[in-house]
């Protein structure tokens, strides 16, 4: 974690609480960061950085149900909670904002826009309202699988190579332990509320695409789509059919980048999110 964060809690609605960083001048106007499902805000940690170098203020945290954040007694996942979560972080920012949310948290961010958030921008890492159905399952079943656990981190970054094949094996898999937690039978386990999964990937797309409409009313709120372009996830039709409701939608496409487009290409992820960042938050007078 870069020293120039410091660890903050946010307390939602419904009493879960979210660990978050904050990082930058409070002063600035600030990026939030939404990490993916089964992930944490460890995955944004190298973007965090060049975020704060280039002037904005960054808040990046846990989406309940994942990392340091709390699970949710009742099981409440639905992209509505998550909307409630995602005002409670931005209860106390007094400047402008871009949301940039990657796969669960890009349908989080359409969702509160629906609900009546406004930021200035928004990105969506890798995620349409239409994704093709096969990149879904393909991060469901990995979801799923390893349900026995990992004898050793080194076993869980086999998995992980195995689902990605196309990002180099890190040679110090250290940071993977962020996502991983060891039980009283010795091995180690994704930390994650499984529950996160008992709602069919249909359900929230079907609640995304009657979201995009909000999205695409709001004629003045610029959109960003990064999209890897070895993605399984965001298909030509997807974004055709993204286009059709958000005309005004931008692309940038990243080569050699999977549905993981930070972490697979973390280089032209950060400056191009940059540019866009800086472009609605800190336009040149």
């Amino acid at each position: 974690m870069t020293d120039r964060l410091h660890s903050c809690v946010f307390t939602s609605s419904d009493g879960v609480e979210l660990v978050g960083d904050r990082g930058g001048s409070p002063d600035a106007p600030c990026v939030i960061l939404l990490h993916g499902g089964g992930q944490t805000r460890h995955s944004w940690s190298r973007a965090v950085d060049s975020l704060i170098d280039a002037g904005l203020q960054v808040i990046n945290f846990d989406a309940r149900g994942h990392g340091d954040s709390d699970w949710s007694p009742a099981g409440a996942y639905a992209l509505s909670d998550r909307a409630a979560d995602l005002r409670a972080v931005l209860a106390d920012l007094r400047v402008p904002f871009v949301l940039v949310g990657a796969s669960l948290g890009g349908a989080t961010a359409i969702q509160a826009v629906h609900e009546g958030l406004r930021p200035a921008g928004v990105v969506l890492v890798d995620i349409v309202p239409e994704p093709d159905p096969r990149g879904i399952e393909r991060i469901v079943g990995f979801m799923h699988g390893h349900k026995d656990g990992f004898a050793s981190v080194d076993d869980a970054a086999a998995a992980v190579a195995a689902y990605n094949p196309q990002r180099a094996r890190p040679s110090d898999t250290s940071g993977l332990m962020k996502n991983l937690r060891p039980r009283d039978d010795g091995r180690l386990y994704w930390h994650w509320d499984p529950r996160i999964l008992d709602t069919a990937p249909t359900t929230h797309h079907i609640v995304v695409e009657h979201a995009t409409a909000t999205l695409g009313d709001l004629v003045d709120m610029p959109v960003l789509l990064v999209r890897g372009l070895s993605s399984d996830v965001v298909s030509e039709a997807g974004i055709g059919a993204f286009r059709r409701q958000v005309p005004r939608l931008e692309i940038l496409d990243v080569a050699g980048a999977g549905h993981m487009v930070a972490g697979d290409r973390n280089d032209a992820f950060n400056d191009g999110v940059i540019a866009f960042a800086k472009r609605l938050l800190m336009p040149v007078p």
